[in-house]
């Protein structure tokens, strides 16, 4: 019975035809089309397969064209069993050859005659290249030692086809991390402008106002620029870990530690900022939430998030930002909500994506690169987390980062002794 092929424009699966799509089985330059077609020529047999593992869609050629056959994984799997590891042809002298014809005839194709040969590339099989029809003549030996020069060529095709791939995507990892690399200032200039409105702005008022303060407001001036520079400089270091992992030198160091303590951080650096746009800057993180992360990424994530937010909400003094947290089960939310002029369907689709170049200006003519959206994702990926955004256009947004519960004191001295051992 002749198996009942389908057109290539009914084939509805194609995506899933990598090793196919390589060899451009779509194309006018159809490598597996010409294949088929001149080793069926060459042994004068009506039906020539080809079939990739794993792959929906097995490969005719017939006096009809070329056609595609859904495939069948049970089938592919007991063919592929019939093949011995010494040999990668099997023809009437295999002594696998009636069961690989049994299993043939079973899911409906009928025959007198097979011809099959493993497609074997680098010591792993691939696939399966088989001929079949009706006639009684056996094939000669010399034109299935033909046939093997030739699958020997395409085999080798398609292990050039594969390292061109592989060195076209090193290529374009490349590329990502020499723009990485030139947009690394712009990054910086992100998360460092916020602290530094209050670093200026508290340096300018002890340079022209001196004379004016009194000694309790100068105390409280110089511990408040001591305070952000210790912050600011934390941040720095943020921002080098990162270009550390983008160089390939990046070391993750999860600990359990009081969410607390990255909200405490982020309050102090852009409390001024807040009170500068007057916004009402609120923390609301329980003392007693404990996550299980690098507390350095997981800082960087909460000031990109709370400055973005600070920047998009309105300074008329009726804006909030609110950070907060809560655990359920072994894991903690933590979010970041504001007031502000939240965003459109098409803008949250797209948010993380890094290729954003510019973003919106703020509510006090704030400028960004339009990046720190996607650090915080690259780091938040890196402590086995997730990000995510609901957002309503003129209604604010709220950021929500899921993170790991803290483990016992137990595993996380273990964890930072071993670490410890390793340097």
């Amino acid at each position: 019975m002749q198996p009942k092929l389908l057109e290539l424009n009914q084939a509805d699966q194609m995506s899933d035809c990598k090793l196919s799509l390589l060899l451009g089985v779509t194309s006018p330059r159809n490598q597996i089309d010409i294949f088929l077609k001149m080793a069926r020529r060459l042994l004068n047999v009506e039906f020539a397969a080809w079939a990739f593992h794993h792959e929906p869609y097995a490969w005719f050629v017939t006096q009809q064209g070329f056609q595609a056959y859904p495939a069948n994984p049970e089938l592919a799997a007991q063919l592929q069993a019939c093949y011995t590891k010494d040999t990668v042809v099997i023809s009437p002298k295999h002594p696998n050859y009636l069961k690989f014809s049994k299993h043939l005839k079973h899911h409906f194709f009928d025959h007198q005659r097979l011809l099959a040969l493993n497609l074997v590339v680098n010591q792993n099989s691939i696939g399966q290249l088989v001929f079949f029809d009706q006639a009684a003549e056996e094939f000669h030996s010399e034109d299935i030692e033909q046939i093997e020069v030739l699958l020997e060529a395409m085999l080798g095709y398609i292990e050039l086809k594969f390292e061109h791939t592989e060195l076209k995507e090193a290529y374009e990892q490349l590329s990502a991390l020499n723009y990485s690399r030139t947009k690394f200032f712009q990054i910086i200039a992100h998360d460092l402008r916020a602290p530094f409105h209050g670093l200026l702005g508290f340096s300018d008022v002890l340079a022209e106002e001196l004379d004016t303060l009194d000694h309790a407001s100068i105390q409280n001036i110089a511990s408040y620029l001591n305070d952000t520079a210790k912050s600011t400089y934390n941040l720095l270091e943020n921002l080098l870990d990162w270009a550390m992992a983008e160089g390939g030198h990046f070391v993750y160091h999860p600990i359990n530690f009081k969410l607390k303590q990255c909200s405490h951080i982020v309050m102090d650096v852009l409390s001024s900022l807040a009170l500068k746009k007057t916004i009402r800057l609120v923390d609301q993180v329980p003392d007693d939430i404990r996550v299980f992360a690098d507390i350095n990424m997981l800082t960087s994530v909460l000031q990109n998030l709370t400055s973005n937010a600070l920047k998009f909400t309105p300074v008329d003094g009726t804006g909030q930002v609110t950070i907060s947290a809560c655990a359920y089960g072994d894991r903690v939310q933590l979010s970041v909500t504001d007031t502000g002029l939240g965003m459109t369907e098409q803008q949250v689709q797209h948010v993380f994506e890094p290729r954003i170049k510019t973003s919106l200006k703020g509510t006090a003519g704030e400028r960004g690169t339009g990046l720190g959206l996607v650090l915080c994702k690259r780091f938040v990926d890196l402590n086995h987390g997730e990000i995510k955004v609901t957002s309503k256009e003129g209604q604010g947004t709220t950021f929500t980062v899921i993170l790991p519960k803290a483990q016992d004191e137990h595993s996380a001295l273990a964890l930072h002794q071993d670490q410890l051992a390793a340097h």
